[in-house]
């Protein structure tokens, strides 16, 4: 059992990984003069795979690599994590997915200031709705991140999986890749409140040449579902299998 303040490390430095690779997949993608220019959604979903299987394989065994305030909230409503680590562990996720955005910024630079395309450049902050919908965008997230809790739950607590742990956090890659794969079209997308909100902050604070608004009025829609996706998944998960 590891102490409070060393579980509190591996969320934060677990949630800026899980951000420098993903974000960084979009960047290298969305970015103009990226050697990685317009190369597809699939190298944005194997990135998004490996910046959630990675800090899995590093912190599962000291944190459970919540990585993720859905997730941690959502297992405290079912009776599965303590209330009263629940804010200590958000805090730490936000301050990772914040620093880790802030390096993805500073490796991309030059590439930021030549993308005059402002929604290219939110993209590789935060998520936004292809067709300006928040109602699709609030379906959608809700969904992905639905299947993305229950799923997550499952394989971790799964007999199949209780032997070798390490296999199930490569599986939890696999996930993420697949929802992105397949689900991802429509928003992005965040299914994570910390990857969506603080890189969104930052956006909003930084000096980018046409960055644009940082589209505060949907800024709720990937807080809000991927939260209420947590508590609804996981208590279903409980309820039926544990």
């Amino acid at each position: 059992m590891f102490s409070l303040g060393a579980r509190l490390v591996a969320e934060g430095l677990g949630t800026a990984i899980m951000v420098i690779l993903g974000n960084g997949s979009v960047a290298n993608v969305e970015l103009k003069g990226t050697k990685g220019n317009s190369a597809g959604w699939m190298v944005i979903a194997v990135g998004y795979g490996c910046g959630v299987m990675i800090p899995a394989l590093l912190f599962g065994s000291i944190s459970g690599n919540h990585i993720n305030p859905a997730f941690t909230i959502g297992l405290a409503v079912s009776g599965l994590f303590p209330w009263a680590e629940v804010l200590p562990y958000i805090i730490v996720q936000m301050i990772g997915a914040i620093a880790g955005q802030a390096v993805v910024v500073a490796m991309y630079k030059p590439h930021y200031d030549i993308t005059e395309d402002p929604e290219h450049i939110l993209g590789t902050f935060s998520t936004i709705d292809a067709t300006t919908s928040k109602l699709n965008g609030f379906i959608s997230e809700f969904v992905g991140s639905f299947i993305l809790f229950f799923s997550a739950l499952g394989i971790t607590k799964a007999p199949f999986f209780q032997d070798n742990l390490g296999t199930a956090h490569l599986a939890l890659g696999f996930l993420v890749m697949t929802l992105v794969a397949s689900l991802g079209g429509p928003t992005g997308p965040a299914l994570n409140p910390a990857r969506d909100l603080g890189p969104r902050l930052l956006h909003a604070i930084l000096p980018l040449k046409h960055k644009g608004s940082s589209q505060w009025d949907y800024g709720w829609v990937p807080v809000l579902a991927p939260i209420l996706a947590g508590i609804a998944g996981i208590a279903l998960y409980k309820t039926v299998f544990l």
